[in-house]
């Protein structure tokens, strides 16, 4: 039978996918629309199955703040390709997530799923869906959600959405906050502050110096003191507020944030893949 162009694109439109793929649903469907549109489904969860096993290690950071910068989330979708990651469908179904995991905040991937994408289908039948359409495997592989009663959630998204932050802060020097995102974003603190480093990973760092004091031959009555240089340097690299800030080394990070009358309550910080 003939298909209309008119019938096309309501599939398309409706579903979706591919123009040529819609017409092909259309005529193996013998004009009806919605036998069209289980087809469709179908080939999505078949190109799902069949990629299951690929590896997704491309893909984007995005981020969601509410408007009154009181909550916001973070998530990472991820895909086969680089050039997939580019794409604006797959790039149009990044920042929905991110905006319903920011208003419906699940507990967990198997919950975000479950939520409705766009009252038609789930995230994960839109997920299937867009597999089966764009034709690599798709994932969510992870989010978070800050909240905070006082002060801001503020974000940063790195060029090219590889890389993102969320930090709560109090004060109003919006310079000063982009800043300590940034810096988060760049140098990878463990931690806002020394008290939050855990102390097994403080227990490791004192194994390792010790280690090497004496196998360098450091005379026993300065081990100690060596161990506890060690561990200071190790904050003062991997504690935010020690680290020597990105734009003015001579300077801490605490004490911008001082002069900024800036203060910062916690972070999250994902990097693609890690």
């Amino acid at each position: 039978m003939s298909i209309s162009a008119q019938d096309v694109k309501e599939l398309r439109d409706a579903t979706g996918v591919g123009m040529m793929d819609c017409k092909k649903a259309l005529e193996e469907a013998d004009g009806d629309f919605d036998k069209a549109v289980e087809l469709l489904r179908k080939k999505g969860q078949k190109v799902a199955a069949k990629r299951a096993d690929r590896e997704a290690e491309e893909g984007l950071v995005v981020t969601s703040i509410s408007e009154d910068a009181s909550t916001g989330a973070i998530v990472e979708v991820n895909c086969e390709t680089d050039f997939v990651a580019r794409n604006d469908d797959f790039q149009s179904f990044a920042d929905r997530v991110a905006d319903i995991v920011l208003n419906e905040q699940p507990g967990d991937l198997e919950s975000l799923h479950a939520l409705s994408y766009n009252g038609e289908r789930t995230v994960k039948e839109e997920l299937v869906r867009l597999t089966g359409r764009i034709g690599e495997k798709l994932a969510i592989r992870r989010f978070d959600v800050l909240e905070t009663e006082e002060g801001d959630v503020v974000s940063y998204i790195h060029p090219g959405s590889k890389l993102g932050v969320l930090v709560v802060l109090t004060g109003e020097d919006e310079q000063a906050q982009l800043d300590v995102a940034m810096q988060i974003a760049a140098l990878n603190p463990v931690a806002v502050s020394r008290d939050e480093v855990p102390e097994s990973v403080q227990e490791k760092e004192k194994e390792i110096a010790r280690d090497a004091a004496i196998s360098e031959g450091k005379p026993e009555h300065i081990i100690d003191n060596i161990v506890e240089g060690k561990l200071n340097r190790y904050f003062q690299d991997n504690v935010l507020l020690e680290q020597d800030f990105v734009k003015d080394a001579s300077t801490s990070v605490q004490e911008m944030l001082d002069e900024a009358g800036v203060e910062i309550k916690t972070f999250v910080r994902y990097a693609l893949g890690n």
